[in-house]
């Protein structure tokens, strides 16, 4: 079964990502992988204080990925699989795909205006030619009629 891996966060290009593949994979028969990335730590604190800093980092990525759970509502047959891993997001980004050959595709959401965003840049730049599978990058200006249609 072709999975769809989405990187989510808290922009708007990210939702776009998400909606897309969930309507792919719907299409399809396949599956969304969503990932919410907990980015490293700057410095390491004390002991408890360490372990408050991480455990508030991961409630935020738990409610960073249940609103881009509420947005997809009745998109998808069944809910995506969800992952929660902690690192620099491209490294992570190819650890995960790496682990599981079933993902067909990185979808990726590109700013709809300005820079294309950190990771569009970086896997259609350095990582392009390295991936396993190939990498979707939703526009992020189109309207959600226009992503309807194209997906």
């Amino acid at each position: 079964m072709r999975t769809y891996l989405v990187v989510i966060d808290e922009t708007a290009e990210a939702e776009t990502a998400l909606r897309f593949a969930a309507r792919r994979a719907a299409k399809t028969g396949g599956s969304v992988l969503a990932l919410v990335i907990i980015p490293p730590d700057d410095f390491i604190a004390w002991g408890g204080v360490q372990a408050a800093i991480q455990e508030e980092a991961l409630e935020h990525a738990e409610e960073v990925m249940a609103r881009g759970l509420d947005m997809l509502g009745e998109e998808l047959d069944s809910p995506p699989n969800v992952r929660v891993e902690k690192g620099a997001a491209a490294a992570v980004i190819r650890a995960v795909i790496a682990s599981d050959p079933e993902i067909g595709a990185l979808v990726l959401g590109a700013a709809k205006s300005g820079n294309p965003g950190p990771l569009v840049t970086q896997f259609t730049g350095t990582d392009a030619g390295s991936l396993p599978c190939p990498i979707m990058i939703v526009p992020g200006g189109l309207t959600r009629e226009a992503l309807d249609r194209m997906s």
